[in-house]
């Protein structure tokens, strides 16, 4: 049979320098010249991501999702559950407290509204115009809303547009 020794004897000795290219095929070779550093640097992240990873995994306690609340003292799920509605309590009270102002501000418009439709009633009743009264009705408003003295401006005196001749 051939041995290693007939078979190697049939070639030409390859030259030093391309001794190293010939354990990699010529494709291969022309790749790692060409993106080699690119190569080492997916390389490294991809063991860094790996080792990330892995951590993570390992710093879970376990993989059951009730295993950490069990872990959790009892005194301290009761006080949390103590604060919790205790927390709920205050807010629904506010809430209480906000409808209460609610109605009452809702009450004191629906009487505003009652008082003006019996003077504006009264007006109509008298012979008056409604509208009329209603513009008096706020400005009465306004004037004792406005704790400042106004003087009424008093118009120009205005020249006559016919002579009395």
């Amino acid at each position: 049979p051939l041995g290693p020794s007939r078979l190697l004897a049939g070639r030409a000795p390859a030259p030093a320098a391309r001794s190293h290219l010939r354990l990699v095929p010529v494709p291969a070779g022309s790749l790692l010249s060409s993106y080699g550093w690119y190569v080492l640097l997916a390389a490294v992240a991809i063991y860094l991501l790996v080792q990330k990873i892995s951590q993570s995994l390992a710093a879970r306690p376990s993989s059951r999702p009730g295993a950490a609340d069990a872990a959790v003292e009892p005194d301290v799920v009761v006080r949390r559950q103590e604060a919790l509605a205790a927390a709920r309590l205050r807010m629904q009270e506010e809430l209480n407290a906000q409808a209460e102002r609610y109605k009452e501000k809702q009450r004191q418009l629906e009487e505003e509204k009652r008082r003006q439709k019996i003077a504006m009633w009264e007006s109509m009743q008298e012979g008056k115009s409604y509208k009329g009264n209603l513009k008096l009705n706020q400005q009465e408003v306004e004037s004792g809303a406005s704790t400042s003295s106004a003087v009424p401006k008093s118009k120009p005196n205005k020249k006559p547009l016919r002579g009395s001749g």
